[in-house]
């Protein structure tokens, strides 16, 4: 399956979606993940929150196919409403590493994460480490609407 601009745009916001179950929180991001094999099919989703309160959205995706050793997953791409961060408080393992630890060839992010809580690098580690990173900041907004309880909107 191709990845197209509006291929790209649909799965991501399927992701933002996600992110709108996550309990807003003034000590994390609300953000959704969507994993998707080579041939356009969910294989795992995800939400800050959905496991247990301190797990990322992407972590509570990649969980769910951590005993699937059938799957080849550098021709899948990560959807994520928010960059993948680079540093974590709460947990050992920042969401990039276990991006890079799994294999996924491809990274889609619609806004990168804003320096609130730490500084985050994971376009930058990603693409050093070799994954496709494709950014959709046309989409910002709706995570930044889905974030207002701690970010202020872009006027």
């Amino acid at each position: 399956m191709a990845f197209t601009y509006d291929v790209d745009r649909r799965w991501l916001t399927t992701a933002i979606d996600l992110s709108r179950l996550s309990p807003p929180s003034p000590s994390h991001y609300a953000v959704g993940a969507v994993v998707v094999d080579r041939h356009g099919t969910a294989l795992a989703t995800g939400y800050t929150g959905e496991v247990h309160p301190a797990y990322h959205a992407e972590e509570a995706a990649l969980a769910k196919l951590a005993d699937r050793r059938d799957l080849d997953l550098a021709g899948a791409t990560m959807y994520s409403s928010l960059e993948p961060c680079t540093t974590r408080r709460s947990r050992p393992t920042s969401c990039t590493h276990l991006i890079l630890t799994a294999g996924i060839g491809r990274v889609v992010l619609a806004l990168r994460e804003p320096s609130l809580f730490a500084d985050c690098e994971g376009v930058r580690i990603l693409e050093d480490g070799g994954v496709t990173v494709v950014e959709h900041p046309g989409l910002g907004d709706l995570v930044r609407d889905v974030n207002a309880h701690l970010l202020a909107p872009v006027r």
